[in-house]
C-alpha cells in the first residue's frame, strides 16, 4: 500500500510540473455540455441555467 501511495504522489507531482489544461479557470465561460444526472436523465447548460446563472462543480472520483 505505501508502495502505491508513493507512486501515486510521484505521478501528481509530475503532472502539477506540466502545463495541463484541464477545463475553463474559475470565472470563464464554459462551453455548452450535455451529461446525465444522477438518474439518469440528460441535462444540459441551459436546462440547470437560473434566472442568476448556474454554479458549475467538477468531483473528480478516484474510482472511475
Amino acid at each position: 500500500m505505501k508502495k502505491q501511495v508513493t507512486a501515486l504522489l510521484l505521478y501528481v507531482m509530475a503532472l502539477c510540473g506540466q502545463n495541463i489544461k484541464t477545463g475553463p479557470n474559475a470565472g470563464q465561460p464554459v462551453p455548452a455540455f450535455s451529461a446525465q444526472d444522477q438518474d439518469g436523465r440528460t441535462q444540459t447548460l441551459q436546462s440547470v441555467m437560473g434566472p442568476k446563472g448556474a454554479m458549475l462543480v467538477f468531483f473528480r472520483s478516484a474510482d472511475w
